[in-house]
């Protein structure tokens, strides 16, 4: 197995799969590292490197026997300068290399050889004005009709990899707020060739892409806060959890490794459907488009509007973060043999259990492996599938947004509990008065009686929290406390499944603050001190952390003319392909006769010749125009450094 490390300012690590059995391995595995600045830079952007920077950067590449041991076993490495690959592309034999002990390496023996190819692409950014209009042009992608003759659409189709046109574009649309109508149009597009319900979103089209890519961006603290806890407790403490007969070792208990197993399964899964409040909004937005798609395109299926979401959520967002914690950042580095293997089975039981209607018996007959059938018929109860039907209406709901257009406010729940007096410093029943609450779309009130105008009022959008407060700060059992900047709200309900039940709808209708609080105190400020931490300042910083901790919006620092930058390179490299696209349109468009050979345009996708031949037009005018603008940049780059530099050097004369 190989494993890439660029040695920059982070630690980001790649690994290649395992293969077995052979001493002579070929991967064929593509992977892709980007270079970026680390935090403690206060320039404009994180994506602008200086000059020394690059001096230093280098990609190390180790080679590791997996064998059957428990420990990976190091074989070598290779070590590459960055400054040796710029603006080329490097395919070669590596000698491997032990590893450095201290400021010496070790002896140097025949550790064999690995053959890559390397490439660094740098950009160069131009002023913001140069891009305006290849960024408005992709900008209004989603609203071109049909998508597949957008800017955006057309540069997915000509690039090789659909990896290297969906993270710039992902990022220019989220940074401009149009990447939900994007995927919402990509999405449709892809549904129309979708025949079969429960095939729905299964491929690598560039609907799945943009989607895969945007929770990768925006929910890297959202698994964080849902996953790392478990995870650590499985990658620390491992517990034996192999259930195939033919891998089990000497001495193995399969009874008490399926138990085992299901542990963690019940706890990794458990999480996962009780952080629904955590899911960014984004996320939320994205996957009730999903949703609603799916419905209208599968009408009779009463099923597949949870399916479209499921497949997305459960089997390429949380399953894969399980199997691979380390590329997520939820581990600092890969797990051993077994944690992996623990870590595999648990990922393949949260695909199936997150699979809407997976755990019936037909759906158990279909699975691969004889064992995997076994485990799972101890988890054939309907507690599982209404924990996950649940949790896709709330991370798919858009019951916390007010619809566009209505001037009256939605009312989400009301009903008697009781207040205690704001500001009051003392216990004391007489300071609990029953109310009536009312909570709406658009803020919280309560009244002496039903029918009653308001007494207090508090914004949605001013609600900083809402957390269940110690029973022992007032000697009293379901209460709550509402954060929103004044002093804050305490609320006693009258049972508690009540008390969960208001705290989750006023938690579901303030996801989308954007100051929410990431910690609060768990008891309550009397006599002069916090009860819980014994703070003396009632304006200290919470003790404990928010059960709810991240903003729904998450700011992502992106650099929109970066990306913008990186797809005009793209759509630069690929000018070839632009040109016979736009040959084949015109072909289509115009003759009506004749056609090119279908070789030349039969892998493009061609709704509306004249539409798509339009924005060709633009693109390849936008290109030249860039193009002309990088020239003169390099050229008055070049005349402006210094004489007998290494961008101006000194031409030696011929005697």
């Amino acid at each position: 197995m190989v494993k890439t490390l660029p040695h920059w300012n982070r630690n980001d690590q790649k690994k290649t799969k395992v293969k077995k059995k052979t001493s002579n391995p070929q991967f064929n595995e593509t992977f892709y590292f980007e270079v970026t600045r680390s935090s403690s830079y206060t320039k404009k952007s994180q994506f602008q490197v200086e000059e020394e920077d690059i001096e230093k950067l280098e990609v190390r590449v180790d080679l590791w026997n997996n064998g059957n041991l428990v420990q990976d076993v190091f074989l070598g490495e290779i070590k590459v300068p960055v400054k040796v690959l710029r603006n080329d592309s490097f395919q070669a034999w590596y000698l491997l290399q032990p590893r450095e002990n201290g400021n010496k390496s070790s002896k140097t023996d025949d550790l064999g050889s690995l053959r890559l190819n390397i490439c660094y692409t740098e950009d160069c950014v131009l002023p913001s004005e140069y891009y305006t209009s290849l960024r408005n042009l992709l900008l209004k992608s989603s609203d071109v009709q049909p998508i597949s003759a957008s800017a955006a659409y057309i540069l997915s189709e000509v690039c090789r990899d659909k990896y290297d046109a969906v993270l710039p574009l992902v990022r220019l649309l989220l940074h401009h707020h149009k990447l939900v109508p994007f995927v919402a149009a990509v999405a449709e597009l892809d549904l129309k060739d979708t025949q079969e319900a429960n095939t729905i979103f299964r491929g690598n089209s560039l609907a799945t892409r943009c989607v895969d890519e945007m929770m990768k961006i925006v929910g890297k603290h959202y698994l964080k806060v849902t996953l790392k806890p478990v995870i650590d407790e499985i990658c620390e403490s491992p517990k034996p959890c192999e259930i195939d007969p033919i891998k089990l070792k000497e001495g193995d208990n399969v009874e008490i490794n399926m138990e085992n197993l299901r542990y963690y399964v019940d706890k990794v899964f458990r999480e996962i459907v009780r952080s629904s409040i955590s899911c960014p909004t984004l996320m939320c937005d994205v996957f009730y488009s999903l949703r609603h798609l799916a419905a209208k395109r599968f009408p009779n299926d009463p099923h597949v509007q949870y399916s479209a979401v499921s497949s997305f959520v459960f089997l390429r967002f949380f399953a894969v973060a399980v199997v691979s914690p380390h590329t997520f950042h939820l581990r600092p580095h890969h797990p051993d043999a077994q944690t992996s293997r623990t870590l595999t089975l648990i990922s393949k039981a949260i695909q199936t259990l997150g699979s809407w209607g997976s755990l019936t018996k037909s759906k158990l007959s279909s699975f691969k492996e004889t064992f995997m059938c076994e485990f799972f018929k101890t988890f054939q109860e309907e507690k599982f599938t209404e924990s996950v039907k649940k949790f896709l209406d709330d991370v798919s709901s858009t019951e916390s947004k007010e619809p566009s257009g209505v001037s009256e406010p939605v009312h989400l729940k009301e009903g008697e509990m009781y207040k205690r007096a704001q500001g009051r410093t003392r216990i004391g029943k007489k300071n609990f008065k029953k109310r009536w609450f009312c909570l709406t779309s658009r803020e919280f009130t309560y009244h002496k009686q039903q029918d009653k105008e308001p007494i207090f009022t508090i914004p949605i959008k001013n609600i900083l929290a809402v957390e269940k407060l110690d029973e022992s700060s007032f000697n009293k059992k379901n209460m709550f406390q509402v954060l929103h900047g004044e002093k804050p709200l305490y609320i006693q309900a009258n049972n508690c499944v009540e008390a969960s039940e208001w705290i989750e709808a006023l938690c579901r209708v303030t996801r989308c603050n954007q100051k929410r609080l990431s910690f609060y105190h768990p008891s309550a400020f009397l006599n002069g001190s916090w009860l819980c931490c014994k703070a003396t300042a009632e304006s200290t910083a919470g003790c404990a952390r928010c059960t709810a901790d991240v903003p729904a919006d998450t700011q992502i620092e992106i650099d929109g003319d970066r990306e913008t930058e990186r797809i005009y390179s793209l759509f630069s490299i690929n000018r070839s392909k632009l040109q016979k696209l736009e040959e084949a349109c015109g072909s289509i468009a115009v003759y009506q006769g004749p056609r090119k050979e279908p070789d030349d345009y039969s892998n493009f996708t061609i709704e509306d010749s004249v539409a798509t031949f339009h924005t060709l037009q633009q693109i390849i005018d936008i290109v030249e125009k860039l193009s002309e603008s990088h020239e003169k940049y390099e050229k008055k780059r070049s005349s402006s450094a210094k004489y007998g530099s290494e961008e101006n050097p000194i031409v030696g004369k011929v005697s």
